[in-house]
């Protein structure tokens, strides 16, 4: 009794411990405000109190119009341009000089000479300029320009300019002799020719700087004590473009760094204890035996506070993080190892701890809600790995749905759903899939065995089963025909299926070891005849002792562990007490060495094997299998397991008894049904 209460003083002592660690690491690193910066989005609505302004704020133009000035006043900038005179008066110099000098052999007379070279001042009146610049203005990209002269920029249409080879081409074009064009050609005015108009860099650059600056200014303020945003606006981009100048000001100057209010924190520890809390409340008054089980609450907790810390970093890391955060894992992970309404409180529980950051909080906790439900739903009974590809498909479908319900509420059309967001949600769905991982994680951190695992432990090409299969033909269909029977009561009171198959399967891999001196493997020779009653009751009573050495070696689970040690609880080998008896009539027998070393079945499966075991053994010792024989020996074996005491620490209620009972005798009756028998052929 004193160890019982040390025990139970520790396990208080475990369970508000975590639940303290679980309050402080939450709180510790939960992302404070510096009063400077707020968690916002375009076209969501404002989740602060009322913001005013604390002093002058300019009003600047929203990303996108920002944007569309730019565009606008980019595609109509005019370059600055000025005209190099001392080029153009050295390319007039040098093909004069050409012209006249006697090398060049032109025979021409000067009036012919100076009526070309006048041609050739004209085209650079108009103004030649390099090739780049003229695709630009063929192109119609650059209808006018800036031209500097005597300090002044001055707009003027660029149509009149020539690249030089455009140049070249009319100067050749408008002598109508063929002797004048041999003598531009022996001139060599081509390579002559280069650009007088010429692009003013430094010019050009402050031109479009002080165009930009002009453009970019603000176009309204925000005056102090007005108001910027109330709860419950929708943040325009107008208004994301105002918070985010009234952020950058505040930073600038100084504003809130050097005030730090305890209230907030204290409303933190507060609302974080509330949650826990009601969650602890929860499991005492309506999972008695989860609040029970150390274990279970650590696994619990420490999942939540993990998932929840994790929220915590990708809102910090990324503008919407939160979307990408698979908090569906939580219900996924717990309906596989717990049962589907803790789960569902576990996962609100984690996700109402997380708005505390998260920038729309009524949206935040639809879409999770809606994914959580969908989690249990869809995987109640998770049997193998493919399900949850299946199941992150589903969350994925609840998700954009519950998304796009949002945006046609808040914008009233379609076209303002986000392939971005929608994005995000599909990696949250693709992260949901690799919940086994999780789940195989917390099965060896806690030792806690998932259905999938049950499952694939109840393949009879296990190597365990096929060795039992092998060495024990008789054990093995004994063993199949038990799982048969367990589940079938499991079924009916509502037990854990999948754990009684399995746990039957695995009962008697003890009996691998010496399998003859066990009846259902004997064939006409008993090796009991030459031994004392205590020998054969020590050799029957070890296949307990060495199926948990073989499961320790095969690493099987602790819960089906326990099927092998309960089975026959503190019972006795029955046939050998009583042979024993029979032949000492008057000596008092050592009861230990034919009491099983248990303990006694402390669970509803491990009960419900016990029984079936027994059942089905006897079962096969009935010379007629009559409805009123199989009921009486169901009845005689349960009642007589209960009068020894050895269902005393399991969870059945009556009502369960006699739903096994019931059970048992009609899956006997229809193994046991007669067969008619086939007439002969009369000839």
């Amino acid at each position: 009794m004193k160890t019982n209460d040390t025990s139970d003083r520790l396990s208080q002592w475990l369970r508000w411990g975590v639940f303290a660690a679980a309050v402080f690491l939450t709180v510790y690193f939960l992302p404070r405000s510096d009063g400077r910066h707020y968690s916002y989005e375009v076209n969501r609505p404002w989740s602060y109190s009322l913001l005013t302004a604390p002093f002058d704020i300019p009003v600047y133009l929203d990303s996108v119009s920002a944007r569309q000035l730019r565009d606008s006043l980019e595609a109509g900038f005019e370059p600055a341009l000025k005209r190099d005179l001392n080029t153009e008066k050295n390319v007039i110099a040098s093909f004069a000089g050409r012209l006249n000098s006697p090398d060049t052999h032109i025979t021409l007379s000067p009036l012919e000479r100076n009526a070309i070279l006048a041609k050739v001042k004209g085209i650079y009146e108009k103004g030649v300029v390099e090739t780049t610049l003229y695709e630009a203005i063929a192109a119609g990209r650059l209808p006018r320009a800036r031209l500097i002269h005597d300090n002044v920029a001055i707009s003027i249409s660029t149509s009149g300019y020539l690249s030089p080879r455009r140049a070249y081409a009319r100067l050749d074009s408008a002598l109508q002799e063929d002797r004048h064009r041999s003598a531009i050609s022996a001139a060599r005015i081509a390579e002559l020719i280069v650009p007088n108009i010429v692009v003013d860099s430094l010019e050009t650059a402050r031109l479009h700087d002080d165009m930009m600056q002009r453009a970019m200014a603000p176009v309204g303020v925000v005056q102090k004590g007005e108001r910027i945003i109330d709860r419950g606006v929708i943040v325009t981009p107008r208004l994301y473009t105002l918070l985010n100048t009234y952020e950058d000001l505040l930073s600038q100057r100084g504003i809130g760094t050097d005030r730090y209010d305890y209230y907030p924190v204290m409303g933190q520890v507060l609302f974080v204890m509330l949650l826990y809390g009601a969650l602890y409340g929860f499991m005492f008054f309506f999972r008695p035996d989860y609040y029970a089980s150390r274990r279970t609450m650590l696994m619990t907790m420490s999942l939540l506070v993990a998932f929840t810390l994790f929220a915590f970093a990708m809102s910090r890391a990324l503008n919407s993080g939160l979307y990408m955060m698979p908090f569906a894992i939580i219900p996924l992970v717990l309906v596989v190892f717990l049962d589907s309404r803790t789960a569902f409180y576990s996962h609100l529980t984690a996700v109402l701890l997380t708005t505390l950051v998260a920038p729309s909080t009524l949206e935040f906790v639809f879409l999770q809600f809606i994914a959580g439900v969908v989690a249990i739903t869809s995987t109640k009974e998770l049997s193998r790995r493919s399900q949850l590809i299946r199941t992150a498909m589903l969350i994925f479908v609840a998700y954009a749905l519950s998304y796009t319900a949002i945006e046609l509420i808040h914008n009233g059309t379609l076209e303002s759903v986000s392939l971005r967001a929608i994005g995000f949600l599909g990696v949250n769905a693709v992260l949901i899939s690799f919940a086994y991982i999780v789940i195989f994680i917390l099965e060896k951190l806690f030792g806690f065995t998932s259905k999938v695992t049950l499952v694939e432990l109840s393949d009879i090409n296990n190597p365990t089963l096929r060795e039992l299969s092998e060495e024990c033909p008789g054990t093995f269909q004994h063993s199949m025909a038990v799982s048969n029977l367990a589940s079938a009561a499991a079924s009916r009171i509502g037990a854990n299926v999948t754990l009684v198959r399995a746990g039957a399967l695995y009962h008697d891999i003890g009996k691998i070891d010496n399998p003859a001196f066990f009846t259902e493997n004997q064939h006409g020779v008993n090796p009991h005849d030459s031994l004392s009653a205590p020998q054969s009751a020590r050799i029957v009573i070890g296949h307990v002792a060495d199926g948990l050495r073989r499961a320790e070696k095969e690493k099987l689970p602790a819960v089906i562990r326990s099927f092998i040690s309960e089975h026959h609880g503190r019972g006795k080998a029955r046939y050998f007490y009583n042979t024993w008896c029979n032949e000492h009539p008057d000596e008092t027998p050592d009861e230990d060495l034919f009491t099983y070393p248990g303990p006694n079945p402390r669970s509803r499966e491990t009960s419900i094997l016990m029984m079936a075991d027994a059942i089905e053994a006897a079962s096969r010792s009935l010379s007629e299998h009559t409805p009123e024989a199989i009921s009486a020996l169901v009845n005689r074996i349960i009642d007589g397991q209960i009068a020894e005491g050895l269902h005393d620490d399991s969870p059945l209620s009556f009502r369960d008894v006699n739903i096994i009972k019931e059970t048992f005798a009609s899956r006997l009756r229809t193994m046991y049904h007669s067969r008619i028998s086939y007439p002969e052929l009369v000839k």
